[in-house]
């Protein structure tokens, strides 16, 4: 199946490593070019090096008020054009209500949440007909993560934004989708996992409320993202969709 990703032009955040990464190594596979972000300069440059001729990197912090208008500038002169838009972006601080302080909330609110409102927004104000806006979330949109209480909180929010921009930017021809990646076997989450007393009795519990009984893989997330920024998912826009292996059962 052509995806019809040839020659087009995304700009993917966070992108040196997980999700993001795996998100535009696929786009790139298939035919796309990419603008990958990160906050470091040289794992940026080290990334879209990887990658090939099709991408380039960008140094940013999605916090950054400047971030969107560098990055949708880069896309047209690295590439000639912007497509789409990809927007990833770590996982805030773990912790429960006691733990996480005012600051850790502060930061996290600007780069997960008002970063990704303003890269939307100035993506919106240069796409054109057939153009995507992309969010990588949670399954912490529908149930809570414990020990992850600022993304519980910030999550859940940034996709009622992006369903609301799918109803303000479908009559220009604009899609906007989420993902909501779960248990995809990232260094993030191999992390997380790590908080407990044993990591390997908490991932075998989590494998086992898993319908496929394990852990994704960062390309199989990365092919689904791949798809929803293509054109040949043109009538899909509003959605957020699980990549989760089954745990939420298609709901």
């Amino acid at each position: 199946m052509d995806l019809g990703l040839k020659d087009r032009v995304y700009v993917v955040t966070g992108a040196t490593r997980g999700l993001g990464n795996a998100s535009a190594r696929e786009l790139v596979a298939d035919g796309a070019k990419v603008v990958l972000t990160g906050r470091d300069e040289k794992r940026a440059a080290d990334a879209a090096a990887e990658l090939g001729p099709g991408a380039v990197g960008v140094a940013v912090d999605n916090a950054d008020p400047e971030a969107p208008a560098r990055l949708i500038a880069a896309a047209r002169e690295s590439f000639g054009g912007f497509d789409g838009i990809l927007i990833s972006v770590g996982g805030p601080a773990p912790g429960f209500l006691a733990d996480n302080t005012d600051e850790q909330w502060a930061a996290a609110f600007e780069s997960v949440f008002l970063g990704a409102v303003r890269l939307a927004r100035a993506a919106a104000a240069e796409l054109e007909a057939g153009g995507v806006i992309g969010f990588v979330l949670s399954g912490s949109v529908h149930e809570p993560i414990p020990g992850l209480t600022i993304s519980n909180g910030l999550r859940p929010g940034l996709a009622g934004f992006a369903k609301s921009l799918a109803d303000e930017l479908g009559p220009r021809g604009i899609r906007v989708v989420g993902l909501l990646p779960s248990r995809i076997d990232t260094d993030r989450v191999r992390e997380l996992d790590g908080l407990s007393a044993d990591p390997e009795a908490t991932r075998a519990a989590n494998e086992s409320r898993i319908p496929l009984r394990r852990y994704g893989t960062p390309e199989e997330f990365g092919r689904t993202a791949a798809f929803l920024l293509s054109p040949a998912a043109s009538y899909l826009t509003g959605i957020m969709v699980p990549v989760d292996g089954g745990m939420r059962h298609g709901f």
